[in-house]
């Protein structure tokens, strides 16, 4: 039997946003050791005041010179936003809060898009991922509350359906994908977690490196679990 060649091999070239992240680190040090430590480039907060509250902070203009990357990775994304959390009824809805999740989770992903599309190659597999969330799912929704970070992360859902039919008609053996990585334990989810079931985040990054491994351009536009499973929108 043929087997297929690896995505992940020398040659792959990466580029992780939010790499100062638990989930962006994790997925560094596991790329590092999957493809050239030198092909794996990294923006974050930390390192290049990359903050979604300020979109003037989004113009990424000199990885340029470090392009193209068969896998740009978007790991941003946060659960409390200026001390404010998730809301637990309608009632709690506030307009600035439910505005910065927005911001950092929806539209700082789409401006990521916006400015590197054109840094992922016209041929070959090529694939763009952002981490989304299950209860970004609409047909999921089973216990309401979380209003403003659910809407958000179907927002988000839904740039990557739309870049996916954009980006497959530059090169139709693009993948776009957002992927639910679990319930990953981090300082920004400590307090969230409860009795529910959790990874470490090295476990998180191998989970997700291996869908992006598995799937195709069929895949394109979809929004799947850490175990590779389907979530419907």
């Amino acid at each position: 039997m043929h087997n297929k060649e690896l995505f992940f091999r020398p040659g792959c070239r990466v580029l992780v946003i939010g790499s100062s992240g638990a989930i962006g680190s994790a997925l560094v040090a596991n790329l590092r050791q999957m493809v050239r430590s030198r092909d794996v480039i990294t923006i974050s907060r930390q390192k290049d005041g990359l903050d979604f509250m300020h979109p003037n902070t989004i113009a990424l203009d000199s990885v340029g010179q470090d392009g193209p990357f068969q896998l740009i990775l978007d790991a941003t994304g946060a659960l409390d936003i200026n001390n404010a959390g998730p809301e637990k009824s309608v009632s709690s809805l506030d307009y600035d809060v439910m505005l910065n999740q927005f911001k950092v989770n929806t539209i700082g992903p789409a401006l990521l898009i916006k400015q590197l599309m054109n840094f992922l190659p016209r041929t070959g597999k090529a694939v763009f991922v952002t981490l989304s969330a299950r209860v970004g799912s609409i047909e999921d929704n089973r216990l309401g509350g979380w209003i403003s970070y659910r809407a958000s992360k179907a927002a988000l859902n839904q740039v990557i359906k739309t870049a996916s039919i954009e980006a497959s008609r530059k090169n139709p053996q693009s993948l776009f994908m957002a992927i639910h990585p679990g319930t990953v334990k981090s300082k920004l989810t400590e307090k969230y977690l409860g009795n529910h079931k959790f990874v470490q985040p090295a476990e998180a990054a191998k989970n997700i490196l291996q869908v992006i491994e598995q799937k195709g351009p069929g895949d394109t536009g979809g929004f799947y679990a850490f175990d590779g499973q389907k979530i419907p929108y």
